[in-house]
């Protein structure tokens, strides 16, 4: 029997004429219809130049891997594909592509310059997206620089504000020179650099006392307005109402007492800055200091800094230390390693800067978020952790506006005559720094000149709201009543503090609604060692060249059963390589069943291997289930090759080959479990490793796509699993037996196929007639 696949291998290259199909058949669309609606939220991807993470592949695989999953559960699936492309990593990449300033030249033609980047960048994305099997709706895909999606994150942002929830105030905030913009809390990021800890001479006024003053922040002398000692603290139980003189710049500032300074730090003496970190911001506000302000948006040194103006901070740290030292003002200097914040993309120190800036509330909303937080459903569960982590740490309400070029901007008109901030109507896409404003006149004063806004947004003003944008909130009240909340938030875990937490506060605010059910989180991609994947440490794999080598399928298999949800999981090439064998193995078996016949109808009567392996893919389906239903693919990918590989191919083929070819009692019901496995099996598969799946099912059994068949429901019948561990063993007896036995015709080793004598065990008789066939045994 000649078999019905011709092929004799996989040939991953067939995956591009498959995705085609599925495309022209346009397969994956999305409508209201009577089934319930499944809308994943999803990642819209950054293209700032760099290749795509080998991680971050593998995390988009698995979050198609639940739409197929879903859309086999019977569900209505809306797999949105969208770009991200607001923000500093599009600027960054702009000036470097087309070597220019962002701050130096004309804001439309650097926007322009953004825009062709940004559109060659998301091309090559997309491609790649589809060649991984992405079951999307790029026929829909958004792009959060769209005049659609800003239009609604500005009339996201109108509408807060006409609810009280949104305020401009003046106040020291995170600030990245580099960026040249506001940072909020959650764009920060620590890391142990290299500093100097100075330690500094302080004259009490009217003695000739000094007080030792431990710094990392030396350059920051001329804005000390205090210097706090603990009150428990018995070396200073005296100093209270004294003052003390700053070195070189000879001001006199009080001393005062407060419980932030730590005695066992340095002298237990701390100056207090305006500002050299958030404990300077609390001291400063508790004891009603008066700011100097020290830096400037660039992160100069201000006219405040008298000898030292002008400088940036690293030249004013070194200058000042140089003239503490030559005034002998230096008791000593440390080389130590201080926990520094920096901002998450420039990498640089950030600078405490007062700043006007518009904030959204949120510190009154922690509390119901964090009730919310424990009704969330988490995968895995221990990820839940980090945000309430995160919602526990909550200090400030949510500076938003940036001093930025290409992001969604800010919606206000300032009147000229009273300087109040004026807001149009939401509904269309403002930009208020080349527009006239939609009003002729001030509401408050009846001014008729303008000036607009020149700031953007942080871009997690627009991320934040993608729940709401994907379900056509404001836009289609049909769609999005049938459609939200989202069903499933995936994303990596170093994010949750930011993209997670924000659209749960804003989707709260404007919907009165979590804006998903459940909250999928992967772990990070690593390599060999272990460790993170960087370019500076030269160990970052770009995914795409192992894809072209190896196939999508492949990709996705390894990702599938490398990952276990919600934990670090080992990136090499060497791993991709080894999930090909197991698709290798699935395309042999494939190709060798499809030269048997398919029987649909159960048999009146199935032989006893027949029951047993049915048994054990009964056990393989409940599984799976559980695999899936958790979204943790790891699970079932592992199951399914266990079970093809040392169950199905190793055991039952083997012991049935005989009834299968020849037309006697048994036939049939071997014919039967043989296809009713392996189309279960390609059934399971198919979410994981869409192509290979199509291919061979659309060969074997139906020409309807194995992508719009009803995952397999998991049965009862399991008793028969029991003698598995039987099976094996006298299989593996039997095998060992062979190559251990000296044919006394050829000298060699008994080949599998020459017969041996060993009787069949009693507690297996039920299957003695296919392992007499399968072993050739002479008795039973």
């Amino acid at each position: 029997m000649e078999p019905k696949i011709e092929s004799k291998a996989w040939n991953h290259e067939i995956e591009s004429a498959i995705l085609k199909k599925w495309q022209d058949d346009d397969a994956y669309r999305f409508e209201i219809s009577d089934k319930p609606a499944f809308v994943i939220d999803t990642p819209p991807p950054y293209p700032s130049g760099k290749p795509w993470h080998m991680g971050a592949a593998a995390h988009y695989a698995q979050i198609d891997m639940i739409a197929r999953t879903a859309r086999m559960s019977g569900k209505n699936v809306l797999f949105p594909i969208g770009i991200d492309r607001n923000g500093l990593p599009v600027e960054i990449y702009t000036e470097k592509k087309y070597k220019v300033r962002m701050r130096q030249m004309d804001r439309q033609k650097f926007l322009d310059l953004c825009k062709g980047a940004l559109d060659d960048l998301e091309a090559e994305m997309l491609q790649i997206m589809k060649n991984m099997g992405l079951s999307g709706d790029f026929a829909h895909y958004y792009r959060t620089d769209s005049d659609e999606y800003r239009a609604l994150t500005q009339a996201t942002f109108i509408d807060l504000w006409n609810r009280g929830l949104v305020y401009l105030a003046n106040r020291p905030n995170n600030y990245c020179p580099d960026c040249g913009t506001t940072i909020a809390d959650a764009e920060i990021i620590y890391d142990d650099l290299p500093t100097k800890l100075v330690h500094m001479k302080f004259r009490v006024a009217g003695t000739d006392e000094n007080i030792i003053i431990a710094s990392t922040r030396p350059e920051l002398l001329f804005a000390c307005q205090a210097v706090v000692v603990n009150p428990d603290d018995e070396r200073y139980l005296d100093y209270q109402n004294k003052s003390v003189i700053l070195p070189i710049f000879g001001r006199e500032v009080p001393i005062k007492m407060h419980h932030s300074a730590k005695p066992e730090f340095g002298s237990g003496a701390v100056m207090v800055c305006s500002y050299g970190d958030q404990n300077d911001v609390q001291v400063f506000r508790e004891l009603q200091l008066k700011e100097i302000v020290a830096l400037s948006e660039n992160g100069i040194t201000t006219e405040a800094a008298g000898a030292y103006a002008g400088l940036r901070i690293n030249q004013a740290r070194t200058r000042i230390i140089e003239d503490l030292k030559a005034a002998g003002l230096v008791e000593k200097e440390e080389s130590i390693m201080h926990r520094t914040p920096l901002c998450e993309r420039s990498k640089t120190p950030i600078e405490i800067i007062p700043l006007h800036d518009y904030y959204v509330k949120q510190l009154e909303y922690v509390p119901q978020l964090r009730e919310l937080a424990m009704k969330l459903k988490f995968h895995p569960e221990m990820h839940r952790q980090i945000l309430l982590n995160w919602l526990d740490s909550v200090a400030i309400d949510w500076p938003v506006s940036r001093r930025r070029f290409y992001g969604t901007e800010i919606p206000i008109w300032y009147c000229n005559s009273c300087k109040t901030p004026l807001l149009p109507k939401p509904g269309k896409y403002y930009r208020p720094w080349k527009e006239k404003p939609p009003f002729d006149t001030c509401s408050k004063c009846g001014g008729k000149e303008f000036t607009g806004e020149d700031r953007t947004f942080d871009t997690w003003m627009d991320s934040s709201i993608s729940p709401l944008y994907v379900t056509k909130f404001r836009s289609d009240d049909k769609l999005h009543n049938y459609a939200y909340p989202a069903s499933v938030r995936p994303q990596a875990k170093d994010i949750i503090r930011t993209w997670l937490h924000y659209t749960m506060l804003r989707c709260v605010q404007l919907t009165g609604k979590m804006p998903w059910s459940d909250a999928w989180i992967m772990g990070y991609g690593v390599d060999e060692k272990g460790e993170k994947m960087s370019k500076s440490k030269g160990n970052v794999i770009d995914p795409f060249p192992i894809i072209q080598k190896y196939g999508a399928d492949t990709f996705r298999f390894w990702a599938a059963s490398e990952a276990n949800l919600g934990y670090d999981f080992r990136c090499s090439e060497q791993r991709i390589a080894g999930a090909q064998k197991f698709l290798s193995k699935l395309w042999n078996v494939g190709r060798f069943l499809s030269s048997f016949d398919i029987v649909r109808e159960k048999p009146a009567k199935l032989e006893a291997s027949d029951e047993w392996i049915l048994a054990e893919l009964a056990r393989l389906v409940q599984e799976c289930k559980r695999g899936y239903d958790e979204y943790n693919f790891f699970v079932p990918a592992n199951a399914i090759r266990d079970f093809t590989w040392n169950v199905f191919a190793a055991h039952y083929i083997e012991m049935v080959k005989g009834r299968a070819y020849e037309d006697r009692p048994g036939h049939a019901s071997a014919l039967y479990t043989l296809h009713r496995v392996f189309s279960t099996l390609l059934l399971l598969l198919a979410p994981i490793t869409p192509f290979i799946a199509e291919e061979l099912w659309t060969k074997m059994y139906s020409e309807k796509s194995v992508h719009l068949q009803e995952l397999p429901a998991a049965g009862a019948e399991t008793g028969m699993a029991k003698f598995t561990k039987a099976i094996s063993d006298f299989n593996s007896q039997v095998w060992n037996k062979k190559k251990e036995t000296v044919s006394p015709e050829t000298g060699k080793p008994l080949s599998l196929k020459d017969p041996i004598d060993i009787p069949v065990p009693d507690d297996l008789t039920p299957f003695a007639a296919d392992l007499v066939s399968m072993h050739n045994l002479t008795r039973k």
